[in-house]
């Protein structure tokens, strides 16, 4: 069987990308458009970490809490994921955006992105936590319950641990959603990528070039968390190979 990619294929790979890019970038003449762009991309990048951060605690705390809570707990925790994961991310945005203020809660264009964001995703994450949780040899339970080791403590140390090897694989791609899923921000008045792409179109009206860049740069953004994802799986399979 054949072993995962080395590390030269990755750069070769990230650096074929980036040359692709650029080459796009001349053909098109659309070098022009670069720095307002760019401008974009940074809201864009700051919104997807925001989002990933809260999205990965909520999805880990709403998973441990439908598996291991009193069930009243449980019942909160299957409710969040199931109407985070059953309603439009877009329609939970503008319920945020312009529903809350009309009863007297306000939040800033950025904190509803982040916020909006990272629950809808947090569902999905909640999902993948539990599955990989449960796919744990029930063995590994009953050695700890053997040494009188406190379920909390056994999560942390014995459980979680070998889960979060299979979870990475899908973690990885929910983020890449994520990241794609921020687009949506450019209709509540944030000047993310997507957004500024549209002005620019209504400044230039040159839309195949401006979108055609937008693309390869979205392309350029989502290629290093796929990277990052398969480098800390390989990682983490190596340590714990160690372990055994």
């Amino acid at each position: 069987m054949k072993g995962p990619p080395s590390k030269a294929f990755f750069v070769g790979y990230f650096v074929l990308v980036l040359l692709f890019g650029a080459g796009f970038t001349w053909a098109m003449g659309a070098g022009r458009f670069l720095p307002v762009l760019g401008q974009g991309v940074v809201v864009t990048v700051e919104i997807t970490l925001a989002s990933a951060c809260l999205a990965l605690f909520m999805a880990f705390l709403a998973a441990v809490t439908r598996l291991y809570a009193p069930w009243p707990l449980r019942w909160l925790a299957t409710g969040y994921i199931e109407i985070f994961r059953g309603t439009s991310a877009l329609v939970q945005l503008f319920y945020l955006f312009f529903i809350l203020p009309v009863v007297g809660i306000r939040i800033d264009p950025f904190s509803t992105a982040v916020l909006g964001i990272g629950v809808n995703i947090s569902a999905y994450g909640a999902e993948i936590v539990r599955a990989a949780i449960r796919d744990i040899d029930r063995g590994q339970w009953e050695a700890a319950t053997a040494l009188d080791m406190p379920r909390l403590l056994a999560l942390r140390r014995i459980i979680l641990p070998q889960a979060l090897l299979a979870m990475l694989p899908s973690f990885g791609n929910l983020m890449v959603d994520l990241l794609k899923l921020t687009s949506l921000v450019s209709l509540i008045t944030l000047t993310d990528l997507t957004f500024a792409g549209t002005a620019l179109i209504t400044t230039t009206g040159r839309p195949g070039q401006v979108w055609g860049l937008v693309l390869v740069l979205y392309f350029l953004m989502a290629t290093p968390i796929g990277w990052v994802a398969r480098r800390l799986e390989t990682s983490l399979a190596a340590r714990q190979r160690g372990r055994s």
